[in-house]
């Protein structure tokens, strides 16, 4: 719950800007979309710097140190992208370190309670704000907020859970103590500390390049975040532009996308966990990360069901329940991708758990925040409805090919990554 209570935090922070962007760039003169767009994404360009140095930090030296760390760090928009990430990098690091794979489905299932809350709350929050106060309280309220999750933090989230770093502190704790300097884990490694932080830096990057499967599935992901902070960013011009809201009552609607996030969660986690168990039944007893995605298939479906439902509803004006129903489409087959990829990162390498789900972060903090950039001329160019449907044919491809060819040939591609892997770890 600590965990989810920090993932809450920075999605809260990164989507908490979208309602109040019309009326700061009202009074600041911004009047190119791209940089109006900017002003809310580019949160996520830290999202996508800042795994790549806090997970392979949090293999070395801990996960509870980096996270308090992190809390400091938030200063400025870009900065508090780059700080923020590091729950988002060491939450999957911290489950594998928890939970047996058995309750792996059920364990993220609440951690993902955080992230989905977050940037479903954030924006209905900040239109009433903007509504009744004035921007500038968005980010105060969202600096006392940030506050308070730090104090409980620091004061509930006092344990160590990486097992190799508590191993390591109890053989150096065992030699203090007994004088036998030979007492040792396999873990420990005579390599200087600039080394050490150097192979650890490297790491998600040799995971992304050496692993096929990780490369395939991060790009999907990475495509699907993309969508979703497009339409984010989209919102405020749809509801209130299109739908003459007032930025109070627009903030509700994304609403639709929690409900679809909340259908999804208690659909696909019971439906994961069924899969998981009966084939690793099925396969005598031994489980397989491959056995994690077969529900990912529902998301490969879903999420263009959604962009053409949302698309085409918006383009055509109708009543405006009804892109609400396409963003809910979309956000519960999101869940199936999310949840099936993470768990499946996991599973690959429990070691380096952080560092996987860190570098394939990487690739979906990368497009979350470019494709808010280009919304404004995809829609000015195509409209809703064909701008929607462009995204819809991608995601196509992407949900159901790519899956269907990881799922029959990924597992001979990881166990041959997974070796050259530890080979090339071995030599530096």
């Amino acid at each position: 719950m600590i965990t989810s209570m920090y993932t809450f935090i920075t999605p809260f922070a990164s989507s908490i800007a979208a309602p109040a962007a019309l009326a700061y760039n009202k009074e600041f003169g911004v009047t190119d979309a791209t940089i109006s767009s900017m002003t809310v994404s580019i949160f996520l360009l830290g999202f996508a710097i800042g795994p790549l140095f806090f997970a392979p930090l949090s293999e070395m030296y801990g996960r509870m140190i980096i996270m308090h760390l992190s809390t400091f760090m938030i200063v400025l928009r870009l900065l508090s992208g780059l700080s923020g990430s590091a729950p988002l990098a060491l939450g999957a690091g911290i489950l594998s370190d928890v939970w047996a794979p058995m309750e792996l489905a059920r364990a993220s299932a609440i951690y993902a309670l955080g992230p989905l809350i977050g940037p479903i709350t954030a924006p209905i929050i900040a239109g009433f704000i903007v509504q009744n106060l004035q921007w500038r309280w968005v980010f105060w309220s969202l600096t006392i907020l940030i506050g308070v999750a730090m104090v409980t933090g620091f004061i509930l989230y006092r344990t160590e859970t990486y097992a190799i770093v508590l191993l390591n502190r109890k053989a150096k704790e065992l030699r203090a103590e007994t004088g036998n300097l030979h007492l040792h884990t396999v873990f420990e490694t005579t390599k200087d500390t600039r080394t050490i932080f150097q192979v650890s830096i490297f790491r998600p990057f040799k995971l992304l390049v050496m692993n096929p499967v990780l490369l395939m599935l991060g790009l999907f992901m990475a495509f699907v975040y993309g969508f979703l902070y497009l339409m984010f960013v989209t919102f405020p011009t749809l509801f209130q532009g299109v739908y003459h809201q007032k930025p109070g009552v627009a903030g509700l609607n994304y609403l639709g996308c929690g409900v679809g996030f909340l259908i999804g969660l208690c659909a696909w986690t019971p439906l994961m966990q069924y899969f998981f168990k009966r084939l690793t039944v099925a396969n005598g007893g031994v489980s397989k990360p491959e056995f994690r995605l077969p529900v990912i298939f529902f998301g490969g479906i879903l999420v263009p069901t959604g962009l053409f439902w949302y698309g085409w509803s918006a383009e055509n004006h109708l009543h405006w329940v009804m892109p609400l129903i396409g963003a809910a489409i979309f956000c519960c087959g999101m869940i199936s991708v999310f949840t099936a990829v993470q768990t499946y990162l996991i599973d690959m390498s429990p070691r380096y758990a952080a560092s996987a789900v860190s570098a394939a972060t990487v690739f979906r903090s990368f497009f979350g925040f470019a494709f808010p950039l280009f919304g404004g001329q995809l829609y000015d160019k195509l409209g809703y409805g064909w701008g929607n449907s462009l995204l819809a044919f991608i995601a196509i491809p992407l949900g159901l090919i790519f899956p269907l060819v990881i799922y029959k040939f990924g597992e001979g591609w990881r166990i041959a990554a997974e070796a050259s892997f530890r080979r090339d770890e071995s030599s530096t």
